[in-house]
C-alpha cells in the first residue's frame, strides 16, 4: 500500500473511531436523563401530561438539549433535525475544532527552513495566506497558498517557528524547534511524502518533458530485437506510463530478465515532485510475474538540496518494493526549457552525486542514467564511477570510452505484453 493509500486508510478508521465515540457519548447522555425519569415510569412510557418540556408526545421521552430517543430506537436522533445543528451543538463544535485544526512541519536540508502547514490528515493545506513567525527574523506569508513556506539562506543554529492565528482554524499553541543545518545531509527527508503529487494534482502535459537525447546519436546499426546476451549478463527493459497497461506475465514469457520502472519525476517548469501514475501498477505486476525489479527517477533538480529531495521521493515510493537492481537518477534534457536543462556538468555531477549518496545511504545502489553525449559533455564522470553508470547508445556497438555496467541499445523494442515500442537494455551486474 503508497503511502496516500495509507493516510486515506488512516483516516477513514478515525472518522469511523470518531463516530462511535460521538455515538457512545450521545447514548451516555441519554441514559444519564433516564435516570431522572420518576419513579415507577418508563423512559418509553411517560404519558403526555408527564413529559417533561411540555412535549405532548405520546409513548415518548423528550431529553434536554434536543436529544431524543422513540421507544427502543438507538437511531432515533438521525431523525432529529436540531441534533445535526452546528449552533449550540457541543458534540458538533468539538467534530468541528478536529477538523480545523492545524500542525506544523518544520524541516531544514541545507541552511534553510521548510515550513509546511497541514490538516488534521497531515496534508498541506492549500488557498489560504498563511503566515509563520520565526523568532529572530520576523514573519513569511505564504505567497502562493500551498500550505509551503521556504526560507533559504539562514545560518546554521538552533529556530522557533509558530503559526500566527487564521480565522476558522485552530493553530497550534506553541513554537516549533527545529534545527538549521550548516551542510546538507545525504539521508532522506522524512516527510517528504508531503510534497509527493500525483499527475491529478500538475500539468503534465507542461511538467513531463524529457527527451531522450540517445535518440539524436543512433544509427542504422541500432538492434531493434530482445537479446538473449551470455556470461553472465541479463535482458531487461525500462516502463513509465509512456507504455501504459503492460501484462507482465507476457513479458517475463518473452525473456525478459529484469525491468528499471520510473517511480516518477521532478516537474520540469515548476519544480513538482510526480509519482508516475503507473508506477505501483507496474510494481506490482512485475514482481508477481517473478521479473526483478531496479527504479529511475527524471531529476530536474537544480541543486543538492532539490537532489536529496528527489531521492527521498523515491525511497518513500519502495519502502515496500523488492528492489535488486540498483536506483537511478534520469539525467536528460526536457526539451532545452526545463529548469535544469542550463546547468553547468560540476553543479549536474553534484545532484547525480547528491542523489545516489542518498540512496546508498538508505541501503540501496544507486546509479546514473545518460547518453553517451551528456556523459561526455555534460557531467564529470570520472567522480560517478562509484555508481552503476547505464548508458543510452543505440548502436551495435557503443562508441562510449567509459566503463559502463547496463546499456540501453534501442528505444524501439518490441516485446510481447507491451503495446508499441519499449525501451531495451542488457545489464552486466550479475545479478
Amino acid at each position: 500500500m503508497d503511502s496516500k493509500l495509507k493516510k486515506l486508510a488512516i483516516t477513514a478508521s478515525l472518522a469511523l473511531i470518531l463516530f462511535v465515540a460521538l455515538l457512545v457519548l450521545y447514548l451516555d447522555r441519554m441514559g444519564d436523563s433516564a435516570k431522572n425519569t420518576p419513579s415507577g415510569e418508563s423512559a418509553g412510557n411517560l404519558s403526555p401530561e408527564r413529559t417533561p418540556g411540555g412535549d405532548a408526545v405520546s409513548g415518548q421521552q423528550a431529553y434536554p438539549e434536543g436529544l431524543r430517543q422513540i421507544g427502543d430506537d438507538l437511531t432515533a436522533f438521525l431523525k432529529d433535525e436540531s441534533f445535526f445543528d452546528p449552533e449550540g451543538n457541543p458534540i458538533l463544535e468539538a467534530a468541528k475544532d478536529l477538523s480545523n485544526s492545524l500542525s506544523l512541519v518544520v524541516t531544514s536540508v541545507e541552511k534553510d527552513l521548510r515550513v509546511q502547514i497541514v490538516d488534521r490528515e497531515g496534508q498541506p493545506v492549500e488557498g489560504e495566506s498563511f503566515f509563520v513567525r520565526v523568532d529572530g527574523l520576523g514573519e513569511y506569508k505564504d505567497l502562493d497558498q500551498d500550505g509551503i513556506i521556504y526560507i533559504g539562506d539562514l545560518n546554521a543554529g538552533e529556530y522557533f517557528v509558530a503559526l500566527l492565528p487564521l480565522e476558522g482554524y485552530k493553530t497550534p499553541p506553541g513554537e516549533t524547534r527545529v534545527r538549521v543545518k550548516d551542510k546538507v545531509e545525504y539521508v532522506e527527508i522524512e516527510d517528504i511524502s508531503l510534497l509527493i503529487k500525483t499527475e491529478d494534482e500538475v500539468d503534465a502535459q507542461a511538467e513531463d518533458t524529457a527527451v531522450q537525447a540517445a535518440a539524436e546519436d543512433a544509427d542504422r546499426t541500432e538492434i531493434k530485437e530482445l537479446q538473449k546476451p551470455g556470461g553472465g549478463a541479463k535482458v531487461g527493459i525500462d516502463v513509465s506510463k509512456w507504455n501504459q497497461e503492460i501484462d507482465w506475465d507476457k513479458v517475463k514469457a518473452a525473456g525478459v530478465d529484469f525491468a528499471v520502472i520510473r517511480a516518477g519525476y521532478r516537474g520540469s517548469s515548476t519544480g513538482s515532485l510526480v509519482e508516475d501514475p503507473y508506477f505501483a501498477a507496474n510494481v506490482r505486476g512485475a514482481a508477481a510475474a517473478g521479473v526483478s525489479l531496479g527504479i529511475y527517477f527524471f531529476t530536474q533538480a537544480v541543486n543538492e538540496v532539490e537532489a536529496v529531495e528527489e531521492a527521498s521521493t523515491v525511497l518513500t515510493l519502495i519502502r515496500d518494493c523488492p528492489v535488486t537492481y540498483p536506483v537511478f537518477i534520469d539525467t536528460e534534457g526536457a526539451g532545452g526549457n526545463g529548469r535544469a536543462d542550463g546547468l553547468d556538468a560540476q553543479t549536474r555531477t553534484l545532484v547525480c552525486e547528491a542523489f545516489c549518496r542518498t540512496v546508498e545511504n538508505a541501503g540501496y545502489r544507486a546509479g546514473v542514467y545518460a547518453s553517451r553525449n551528456w556523459y561526455d559533455s555534460h557531467l564529470e564522470t570520472v567522480k560517478l564511477e562509484a555508481y552503476c553508470i547505464w548508458l543510452a547508445e543505440y548502436r551495435s556497438v557503443p562508441l562510449y570510452q567509459g566503463y559502463y555496467q547496463m546499456w540501453q541499445y534501442t528505444s524501439k523494442g518490441s516485446v510481447d505484453g507491451i503495446k508499441g515500442n519499449v525501451d531495451m537494455n542488457i545489464s552486466y551486474l550479475g545479478l
